[in-house]
């Protein structure tokens, strides 16, 4: 009987993107019980494997509703029959305002944002919707990426929304760094104050990130999270310790091409197929049949291999099988998730939400 690896590069080629799907099952209901035993509601967030599939598989398992992080993503989320989307990003500009007016009638749409200009397209929007839209206000806590960095401007876009008729307060948005839970929660206990001065409450109060699950629950009034990663694990998550081997749901077959001298190689996936987003990481992957082989750069199709500290070499044609450093980007890459179970092809999972970036 033909190894999996010859049957996936007999069958569709490589660099092929490949996923196990009892993994995949394991890794879902992990995070679902997780968020139940601190009663949290589980949001998973959807830009890592953008498959209307698979996130159907995380709502039968018991997920309240899915995040998005683009307007594109929520529109085949939609199409899919999911009826409660976050949008954890600011949508600003008329062709964004034009298409979340048409998407708000179509489901639950709760919108994120951090600044006046976002809240001020949503009215326009839900106006246009002849439907009120909920907003969620992105808080930073020390990530320095998107949110607001003081409580004073929390509040003020809390009173904003709270002005506009067409408009409808939700909460706050969190991701904190995994190391800043005590001043997160003082500033989530700061602009709870806040709000509730202003007579508002905050029925939403989401934190997000997989390597935040060490921190799932501690953040007192939270209620629900939001994770992506965690459906695969990528070789981050096992850097950062939220996630082991046994936990990798996905993998790049990929075949040693060139083998020019004895240190060296060349594997068929490149930056167009593993990315060249290095997560801070040394190398661009993790190979399993060998581990202290280095995939040091990338020309677009080639993974120019380093073997000096490999005491195993890979042979011309060898078959093998790469952890990403950053999974969410590799399966933007890729039309279809080859699924398996065990040693058994199962199916292809189509990438739907694919390019999805506007």
């Amino acid at each position: 009987m033909a190894a999996l690896k010859d049957i996936i590069a007999r069958d569709y080629g490589t660099p092929a993107v490949v996923i196990d799907l009892d993994i995949v099952t394991h890794n879902i209901a992990r995070l679902q019980a997780a968020c139940e035993a601190r009663g949290l509601a589980n949001r998973p967030h959807i830009k890592t494997h953008k498959s209307p599939e698979l996130a159907a598989m995380q709502r039968e398992a018991g997920a309240a509703g899915i995040t998005c992080q683009k307007l594109g993503e929520a529109e085949i989320m939609a199409d899919a029959g999911f009826d409660d989307i976050l949008i954890s990003y600011n949508l600003i500009g008329e062709e964004k305002i034009a298409r979340l007016a048409a998407l708000i009638p179509r489901a639950r749409i709760i919108v994120a944002a951090d600044n006046p200009v976002a809240v001020d397209a949503y009215a326009e929007a839900a106006k246009r919707a002849r439907t009120p839209l909920e907003v969620i206000i992105e808080c930073d806590t020390g990530r320095k990426r998107a949110g607001v960095e003081s409580v004073a401007d929390a509040i003020a876009l809390a009173e904003r929304i709270k002005a506009s008729p067409q408009l409808r307060f939700a909460g706050f948005m969190l991701y904190n760094p995994e190391d800043a839970v005590a001043q997160t929660q003082a500033f989530l206990d700061e602009a709870l104050a806040g709000i509730r001065a202003l007579g508002l409450e905050a029925s939403i109060i989401s934190t997000g990130g997989t390597p935040n699950l060490s921190n799932l629950g501690r953040i007192r009034g939270t209620t629900e999270h939001r994770a992506g990663t965690y459906i695969f694990n990528d070789r981050m998550m096992l850097a950062c310790g939220a996630a082991e081997l046994a936990d990798c749901a996905l993998h790049v077959y990929t075949t040693v091409v060139s083998r020019a001298g004895p240190e060296r190689g060349i594997l068929d996936a490149g930056s167009k197929t593993l990315t060249s987003d290095i997560g801070g990481l040394e190398g661009h992957g993790l190979i399993r049949e060998f581990p202290q082989a280095r995939i040091a750069r990338f020309a677009e199709e080639h993974g120019f291999l380093d073997l000096s500290a490999s005491p195993r070499k890979p042979a011309i044609g060898d078959v093998v099988r790469v952890i990403p450093n950053h999974v969410c980007v590799v399966v933007n890459m890729v039309d279809r998730l080859i699924a398996v179970r065990g040693d058994e092809v199962v199916g292809e999972i189509p990438v739907a939400a694919r390019g999805r970036i506007v």
